[in-house]
């Protein structure tokens, strides 16, 4: 599983997470990561809002209900022994 490091827009700080899987729908990158490399942990669903040239990739968590429920199922079916449980708010 890879590890990968975000630096957070609002305070510079550094945070690490590993990539469980990615997918691209209607054009756009998403990655599915996790806080924990192993057992149950927090899931998050990354959207990629870099452009194509840019050298550094730019990361926005998926919250809009519709695209986070649409983008949920297809990982689900890439990953077949994983469910999701929604927060709630």
């Amino acid at each position: 599983m890879d590890k990968v490091s975000f630096v957070l827009k609002d305070c510079d700080e550094c945070v690490d997470f590993y990539v469980l899987e990615q997918t691209r729908v209607s054009g756009v990158n998403y990655i599915l990561v996790t806080d924990t490399e192993e057992g149950d942990g927090e899931a998050l669903i990354l959207k990629d809002l870099s452009d194509s040239e840019s050298a550094e990739s730019l990361y926005e968590i998926v919250s809009e209900d519709v695209e986070l429920t649409a983008i949920a199922k297809v990982f689900e079916e890439i990953l077949e022994d994983v469910e999701f449980e929604r927060e709630k708010e």
